[in-house]
Order: structure tokens, then sequence, then C-alpha cells
């Protein structure tokens, strides 16, 4: 039980793929009481038949929230002030791209296509860093972790706009951990391996890559979300108390390669 009596919020569950509910399976076996935020209320069901699985599940807190919206974000974190007084960990699981943007040549991305990117992927973190920030304080510090991908530093086809933005939002985890270091706030991102979520099954030529992982890796095996979930359970947890601005990667070792990625073909 690393994380008995604590309490954390979780952006970007929307199904039982998704890296964000296996981060919420660990950390609720670990003692955690969560807060589930979910993008819009038409996900609601669905995220409250998962969470009906956790342990405790009455104690679980659901919270309709747009990271976007200015407003929903204050109300938000009104709502976690008035029902949990605290936060001790807030991972951050959310990021957009328009389907167009996510294939053909990145030089076509249109500014629309780029600025959305942006903002959903990676400045959402800043800003759920900065609302989360007194409630981090009251806990006497915390954890704030990302998910991120290896398409921000390498070339991924297919990937395009939304590698740019996860190079944008592995920036931000570095200058967020400088900014809160002080206050005794850790700010670190998790790089899963191809994941087979809803998200990533749209990417062109995904599915493909994914299958030829596991003859690559160094671990020879496909990333579960379940790696992913105890990895953050770690920088949630006391026992990740040293780190701050790293990127993890939790991908079977395929970022150590020296050939570098398998590849979607066109």
């Amino acid at each position: 039980m690393l994380l008995e009596n604590k309490s954390g919020l979780i952006y970007g569950v929307r199904n039982e793929r998704s890296i964000a509910w296996g981060c919420a399976q660990s950390l609720a076996r670990e003692g955690a009481r969560l807060a589930l935020a979910y993008f819009s209320e038409r996900e609601e069901k669905d995220v409250r038949k998962l969470a009906s699985t956790l342990p405790n599940p009455e104690s679980v807190l659901f919270i309709a929230c747009d990271l976007t919206d200015e407003a929903q974000m204050t109300s938000l974190h009104s709502v976690i002030r008035s029902e949990f007084g605290k936060l001790d960990f807030v991972v951050h699981g959310v990021a957009f791209a328009k389907k167009e943007d996510l294939s053909g040549r990145f030089v076509d991305t249109s500014a629309e296509g780029f600025n959305l990117a942006l903002s959903t992927s990676a400045y959402t973190f800043v800003s759920a860093a900065r609302h989360a920030e007194p409630l981090l304080l009251a806990a006497g510090g915390g954890s704030l972790v990302t998910l991120t991908y290896l398409g921000s530093e390498k070339i991924v086809r297919n990937y395009n706009v939304m590698g740019v933005a996860k190079a944008a939002l592995e920036a931000s985890t570095r200058y967020l951990a400088n900014d809160l270091g002080p206050l005794g706030i850790r700010v670190n991102a998790v790089s899963p391996g191809p994941t087979m979520t809803l998200s990533a099954r749209g990417i062109s030529g995904f599915t493909e890559m994914y299958k030829t992982v596991a003859a690559y890796a160094p671990l020879r095996q496909n990333t579960t979300t379940g790696e992913v979930g105890d990895t953050v359970v770690f920088l949630s947890s006391d026992l990740g108390r040293g780190i701050t601005g790293e990127v993890i990667y939790v991908d079977g070792g395929l970022h150590a390669l020296a050939g570098g990625l398998p590849v979607p073909s066109e």
C-alpha cells in the first residue's frame, strides 16, 4: 500500500484500453483515493463502469473537465479542494491532434492543426500543474506525471505534429520541475512503448509497427498499460522522492536500440 492515505487526480481515462486507466488501476491498488477527470459527460458512463472495478470504488470522485477551458479547470480544483483537501499526485494523460495531421508530410501541417496539437497535448500539462500547485502544497509537496512517447525525439512515420507536441511536453516537464522543485513538487514524464490504445490505432500503420516491436525490443515484448501504471506508482510514491525532470522509458528497452525504431510503412 505505497499510496495509502494519498489522494490523486488522473486526466484522460476514456476506456479500458487507455493508458490512464492502467495508471488508475495501479494507483488504486496501492491505496490511493482517486479523482477521475474525463473530457465530457458523454464519457461518464464508461468511466464510472470502469471505476466500479477498482478497490473502494465508492471513494472515487468523478468530474467532467475540458483542460483547455480555464473556468472548468478552476471548478474542478474547487471540487477537489472541497472533497479531498489536498492532492499528493496528478497524472496527465491527455493528447490530441487532427487525424489529417497524423499522415502525409509534416511540412503540410496547418497552423490551426499545429496550435491545436500543442495546446491540447503540451500546454494542458502546464495548466494542470498551475491549478494543482496549491493542493500539492497542502499535501506538503507531491508528484506530477505526464505521458509522452519516443516520437518526441525520433522520427516515427505518421506521428508528425504529435511528435513535436510531445517534444514540447517533455521540455515543459523540465521547466516545471525547475519551477516547482523548491516547493517539494516533482515533475516527470513516462514514455511507454507502442501500446494498443484506441487513439494509437488511429495512426496509419500503427498496428503493423505494434506487431514488430516484440521482435525488436530487448525484452522481446510489447508494453502493457499495467507496466506504465506501476511506474507511475513509483514516481507518485515516496520511492520516487529523489527523481524530477526526467523522462522514464517503459518500452522494453526499445528506445536504446542503435538501429532505431521499426516504423510503419506508407
